[in-house]
């Protein structure tokens, strides 16, 4: 199985946050791998993975890191794939991470999520994959139905909850 999608983290620290991509991925049946590499610390790791990721069938790279998070900005300078940004929140509230990968130089985007939102990393991974896969497409559009239920439910319910001066 050739992953389709690379989740890369500049350190296993990242993992718990990153996880809710893995499992989304994972339910969504997409092939993947995950790599701890760091901009800083494996610079030649990190251009051999950037280089090589699209010649070994990677369609979307989402790339985590903090503080100075120079990690997707770096991948996405070295490949014509797309580039997804997760800030990590490690200091300064995360915004220092935001910052970095966010403010690209012109020919070097990297689309960004906000702050510790994997989720939503994965999620628009689905969304570039499913432009050429009518089945991803189709299970994208159930899944997002599925967030509408959930609301809807969940609004139902507040009809239940009784105040004395509320009125619906």
């Amino acid at each position: 199985m050739q992953p389709l999608v690379s989740i890369i983290m500049g350190s296993t620290s990242d993992l718990p946050i990153m996880a809710k991509a893995a499992e989304l991925l994972d339910s969504f049946e997409i092939p993947f791998e995950i790599h701890a590499l760091s901009a800083h610390r494996t610079p030649k790791e990190v251009e051999d993975f950037a280089k090589n990721a699209h010649g070994r069938g990677v369609k979307v790279i989402i790339a985590a890191a903090g503080m100075a998070a120079h990690l997707p900005g770096v991948i996405a300078s070295m490949t014509s794939l797309p580039v997804i940004g997760v800030p990590i929140k490690a200091s300064l509230d995360g915004v220092d991470a935001l910052l970095a990968i966010v403010q690209m130089p012109p020919g070097i985007p990297v689309a960004t999520v906000g702050i510790n939102a994997s989720l939503n990393s994965a999620i628009l991974a689905v969304q570039i994959l499913s432009q050429s896969d009518q089945q991803l497409q189709t299970k994208l559009q159930s899944y997002k139905e599925d967030l509408k239920k959930k609301i809807v439910a969940a609004n139902a319910e507040l009809s239940h909850i009784k105040y004395k001066f509320k009125t619906n």
